[in-house]
């Protein structure tokens, strides 16, 4: 009897997940279809000539317009806008001007964490006006001061006194801010 109720154990599971998979495949996004219907979605941009063998590269710098205090100041999509710092030239003629704006967004926010993990803002999809955004970098990322360097080393001599060490968990990472005086540097591969 033994022996059955180990077979029968095993096999449900398997029936009864068989039965759940043609079950998944029979339903319908009634929701998706009827707000997507008239909808003229485009596709992402793809690029598929790759040619990623010449590595020759020019610094784009650019400073923020206005600051961000923190990663409470800012939300998920939205738009910053930043200004050149300096000329930018490719092939012989100017890609880039100085003070010309250049449009990012807010791509993810992260919080900051307990045991001094800091918070930090990714920002991408930049948008210059002469440059292909292809040939460009994708993405920045904005990090607050990173407090574990010091907190895991406390928690850990403060572990012979057995409540102590775990009041290192509430100190929590920096925020992530970004001046007007700090400049990002982004990189520009021409022959991409």
């Amino acid at each position: 009897m033994n022996k059955k109720k180990r077979l029968l154990t095993l096999i449900i599971p398997f029936i009864l997940s068989a039965s759940m998979c043609n079950a998944a495949t029979l339903l319908q996004d009634d929701f998706a279809d009827s707000t997507l219907k008239d909808k003229n979605l485009k596709n992402p941009y793809s690029y598929y000539k790759y040619n990623y063998q010449d590595l020759k590269r020019i610094s784009i710098e650019l400073k923020v317009i206005a600051d961000i205090k923190s990663e409470k100041y800012v939300h998920e999509g939205e738009t910053i806008v930043f200004r050149a710092c300096h000329d930018v030239y490719a092939h012989g003629r100017k890609v880039l001007r100085k003070d010309d704006l250049v449009y990012a967004r807010v791509e993810t926010i992260i919080r900051s964490g307990m045991n001094g993990i800091p918070a930090s803002i990714i920002i991408g999809d930049f948008k210059f006006d002469n440059i292909d955004s292809s040939k460009v970098t994708d993405t920045i990322e904005i990090f607050g001061q990173d407090r574990s360097l010091w907190v895991f080393p406390l928690k850990w001599a403060l572990t012979f006194l057995p409540p102590t060490g775990t009041f290192t968990n509430f100190i929590k990472g920096g925020h992530a801010s970004l001046k007007e005086r700090d400049t990002i540097e982004l990189y520009y591969y021409p022959n991409w």
